[in-house]
């Protein structure tokens, strides 16, 4: 795809010097993730924010988390990013597939971060994914003629950084005395004030560390919760699972059909998400709570099946793992309300930033830690506990790292298909070979996901208290 005709047009008009850039291939002779690409050479990307009276592109570095708050304050607006029905019009009309980095190319009021006017030389995202364009720092300046100039980003390298997990507790009760009215009480639990555990999730709790536990006492649970009791058989009955003849009972659904750890582990996560109301004002074109769940969980059951059974962990474990892997988000939003609708807008506005940094930039705590905590709080498996605590640090190497891994990958996967949002980047290969799991195999457990999208929405909505 060529750089776009009034990308050309404007840099000719303005007889802006430039040169194009192609993006490199990786093995397998595909291009670089257009986000990853950006963020590893500090080039400029765009956005577009619009509000009731009309749209503003917004030109920033692609090292940085734009602050959409301070935007708005600038202008005195209500701006927050443009929904995706804007911005495929704005790709069809202008022939791109992304912003291109070039104030007013679309002839709209644009904003440009002072930190970009710093730079001897520049690197900007053309609108084309295939190229980039460069060029000096004063022929850039030209371009600013009628663009307002001001200080609208946060350095993202600081956010990036995970600090220390053995203090996760005392981090955790600092954010709850600096940005809530809640009290600093004697138990965690307490001072986040969740609501308390169900009654089935507490005696689901002690079943998953029972190690005697048997088919008859997971029977018993679930046929004393009618809730759980119709939504494991509609599990059992859904397509996905291809069950034949019809499901008689909870008996028969755990035995024929499901297994013991699946339907453990489901009535688990359900149990847990029902403890809390689930936010209604998510970021734009995120997926549901229980859909996310459900899509990474079958998709870590697809990478597990794939590694060789002498390297494979525990599927029980692993898709445990998977489904509560975003708990952390329901509790933000349950005891972080006012953050939590700030952190919408945020993740709206910067589509290459990780959820965790913007929860760092805001609070100074992230969902993996609070979802982690309280799942050690909870007397939950290790492996769970340390899965949601690392699941977005590729370089662990402590113990049960094989569940923090499995999440990041089946994550990564889920944003290069676009079922989840969030930057795209490449997956290394030292992450597959560390749990003897082959790229091939992998990539084609995501398809296998894909073309179940029907029956997944299906367990989903069986998910869902709503």
């Amino acid at each position: 795809m060529p750089v776009p005709t009034n990308v050309e047009t404007l840099l000719s008009n303005q007889n802006i010097r430039y040169d194009l850039t192609a993006t490199p291939v990786q093995e397998g002779n595909s291009l670089i993730w257009h986000d990853e690409h950006l963020r590893s050479v500090g080039a400029a990307r765009s956005i577009l924010l619009q509000d009731d009276i009309g749209q503003v592109q917004v030109v920033f570095s692609a090292d940085s988390l734009l602050d959409i708050s301070a935007i708005n304050h600038h202008l005195n607006r209500n701006l927050r990013a443009a929904g995706e029905q804007a911005l495929q019009k704005f790709y069809d009309t202008h022939q791109c597939n992304s912003v291109p980095a070039l104030p007013q190319v679309a002839g709209l009021l644009t904003l440009v971060d002072q930190n970009l006017l710093q730079r001897d030389d520049l690197l900007l995202d053309s609108g084309d994914e295939s190229q980039l364009i460069r060029v000096l720092g004063s022929e850039f300046q030209q371009t600013l003629t009628d663009a307002i100039i001001c200080d609208i980003t946060i350095p993202l390298p600081p956010l990036e950084s995970a600090p220390p997990s053995a203090n996760q507790t005392q981090q955790i009760e600092n954010a709850v005395r600096n940005f809530t009215s809640l009290r600093i009480k004697q138990r965690l639990e307490e001072t986040l004030e969740l609501p308390p555990l169900s009654d089935t999730a507490q005696r689901i709790i002690k079943l998953r560390v029972d190690p005697n536990a048997d088919i008859s006492d997971l029977a018993q649970i679930v046929e004393t919760d009618p809730s759980l009791a119709a939504q494991v058989v509609s599990w059992a009955a859904s397509p996905y699972y291809s069950a034949p003849g019809k499901i008689k009972s909870i008996h028969d659904a755990i035995v024929r059909v499901l297994g013991f750890d699946m339907v453990l582990n489901l009535a688990l996560g359900l149990a847990l998400g029902k403890t809390i109301s689930l936010p209604k004002d998510g970021p734009e074109g995120e997926l549901k709570y229980w859909q996310q769940a459900v899509y990474m969980a079958a998709t870590i059951e697809g990478l597990v099946a794939a590694i060789p059974r002498e390297q494979r962990p525990s599927f029980g474990m692993a898709y445990l793992t998977g489904l509560l892997h975003n708990f952390g988000a329901l509790v933000m939003a349950e005891v972080f309300p006012p953050y939590y609708s700030q952190y919408c807008r945020l993740s709206e506005a910067n589509p290459h930033v990780t959820p965790q940094s913007i929860e760092r930039h805001l609070l100074g705590i992230t969902r993996d830690q609070i979802a982690s905590t309280l799942m050690e709080l909870w007397n939950m498996p290790d492996e769970v506990v340390i899965g949601l605590r690392e699941q977005n640090n590729a370089h662990y190497q402590g113990e049960h790292s094989a569940y923090a891994k499995l999440v990041y990958i089946a994550n990564a996967l889920l944003r290069q298909q676009g079922v989840i949002i969030g930057p795209k980047v490449a997956i290394p290969d030292s992450l597959f070979n560390e749990l003897g799991l082959s790229r091939d195999k992998a990539e084609a457990a995501i398809l296998n996901i894909i073309e179940s999208t029907e029956e997944l929405e299906h367990i989903a909505g069986a998910l869902s208290p709503n």
